[in-house]
Formats: C-alpha cells, sequence, structure tokens
C-alpha cells in the first residue's frame, strides 16, 4: 500500500504486490481499488499485480479539478512511467475501460501487453445511432441532481444494480463506505463526463489482443455491448459470465481470475 505523487501534487493510492509481469486495475466511476480485493491474492502468485484508486476517487488525492477521462488517463500515464511498467496488462472495469480507450488514443499501445475490458459499452450514453447505451440526458441529469441532494441514497439504489443476486447487508456496507469517500461535487463531476465520452472512434485504433468480459445479467448494461465492441476491436474475445451482471470479478472470482490469467498466459 503506497501513494505516488503527481506532476500537479495529486497523491494517487495503489496497492502494489507480487513479482513478474505487470497487470494494472483499473476501477469504475466512484469505485475504488479495493473493489479487486479478490484478484491481488489470486494474481500476487504469478504476476505483479497492482490496483489503483483514480483521482478524487478511494484514498487517493479530492482534488478539485482534472476530473475528466482524458486527465485520468494522463495520470494513467503519468503512473506507468514513474512505476517504469513494462509489457503491461490493463484491467479496466467500467469507466476504466473508458480510461484504457482514452489512455491508447492519447498515448499509443508502447508498453501494453494487452487489455482486459469489463462490462462496458463503448459509450455509456444513448446518442442517436447508439441505442444501446446507458442513459439519456433525463436519466443523467436525474442523477447527478440526487447526487447533490442525496449522495448515499443513490448509491443503496444503484450499487445492488450491480450484481445478479442480493447483494447482503455486509457487502453493500463496505462498497457504500467507498463510494461515499467522493465529495458529491467530484462523483457529479466524473459522472457527466464518463457518460459522455464516446469511445467508438477510438475502437480501430486498439490492435493488442483484447479480453471482453461481460455478465449475462443485464441490469446495467447490454450483452451487446460486449457483441460490438467484439466486432470493433481487431484482436478482441468475449467471454459472457452466466451468473453476473455488473461485477464477474466478484460475483465469479475464481472463473474471472482463471480467465483473465489464462488471456494473460496467451500473450506474446
Amino acid at each position: 500500500m503506497a501513494f505516488l505523487k503527481l506532476e500537479d501534487g495529486v497523491e494517487l493510492y495503489y496497492e502494489d504486490v507480487g513479482m513478474g509481469d505487470p497487470i494494472l486495475f483499473i476501477h469504475g466511476v466512484w469505485m475504488s481499488s479495493r473493489f479487486f480485493k479478490k484478484q491481488l491474492p489470486y494474481f500476487r502468485q504469478k504476476y505483479r499485480a497492482i490496483s489503483i484508486d483514480l483521482r478524487g476517487h478511494g484514498q487517493s488525492s479530492h482534488a478539485d479539478s482534472g476530473h475528466t477521462v482524458a486527465t485520468y488517463a494522463k495520470d494513467l500515464k503519468e503512473f506507468i512511467k514513474k512505476l517504469d511498467l513494462r509489457d503491461v496488462t490493463l484491467v479496466g472495469w467500467s469507466m476504466g475501460a473508458f480510461v484504457i480507450w482514452e489512455y491508447i488514443h492519447q498515448f499509443g499501445e508502447d508498453g501494453i501487453k494487452g487489455t482486459v475490458i469489463v462490462d462496458e459499452l463503448a459509450s455509456d450514453f444513448k446518442w442517436p445511432d447508439f441505442e444501446i447505451g446507458a442513459f439519456d440526458l433525463p436519466a443523467l441529469s436525474g442523477m447527478m441532481q440526487q447526487i447533490q441532494t442525496d449522495q448515499r441514497g443513490l448509491l443503496q439504489g444503484f450499487l445492488p444494480l450491480m450484481f445478479k443476486e442480493e447483494v447482503s447487508e455486509e457487502e453493500l456496507e463496505w462498497m457504500l463506505e467507498e463510494t461515499t469517500r467522493l465529495p458529491a461535487s467530484i462523483a457529479s463531476a466524473i459522472l457527466f463526463d464518463q457518460s459522455i465520452v464516446d469511445c467508438r472512434p477510438y475502437l480501430n485504433e486498439i490492435t493488442k489482443p483484447t479480453l471482453l468480459c461481460f455478465g449475462k445479467e443485464e441490469k446495467l448494461i447490454p450483452v451487446a455491448a460486449g457483441e460490438h465492441l467484439n466486432k470493433e476491436i481487431k484482436q478482441s474475445k468475449l467471454e459472457i459470465f452466466e451468473d453476473s451482471c455488473h461485477c464477474p470479478f466478484l460475483e465469479e472470482p475464481e472463473r474471472f481470475n482463471e480467465v483473465v490469467d489464462q488471456f494473460i498466459r496467451s500473450l506474446k
């Protein structure tokens, strides 16, 4: 457990365990590295397993500015450079996928061995030509308003939607603890930006092998999102998790870890 200070003074919290080829886990909007608690103990046995709290999230600095996917990608670039990570496999869950795609768009694929995308669309927004998007403007504005008036209440309703099965009170409580670390100002700022990011033009820039992990339960993200990515990303493979919704790494951790491990071992 450590902190890395960026050039602008922001401190990023991260966990760095094990030895070998690096695998870096990047969480979703409002979430944190703690959501990968079932991955680091497994992957540290074979790899250098790293999880990070993005700017404003988890235990990282609650900076007043920079809460855009583009800035998070720049933070990731600086993080990778300062830790001297080479041949890294990037695992992006939800918004973490946008951060990976924006990273590749800005900086290319040098130093990246492969990517793992977990349950995300090419864009969360329902554009006129992208009907499978998660949010339209009324839904997005409604969520932003509720963040400002009842952030905890919003999360109590949202977090259970990430899972196929009912979440225990104990599990829900630690997730609420993590996601309420963000001030409402940061939570609403990054929600807006990540929800209107459109990565569709970036997908043809991806040439490294990509594993797409999607939950079959469609409370948040449709399987069609994974099928779309599989079609658009050249070297991609789609893996469906039958007993999962938005969090296969928590819902089916043993299978998720094995599938990702197999994928990494297949990379040259």
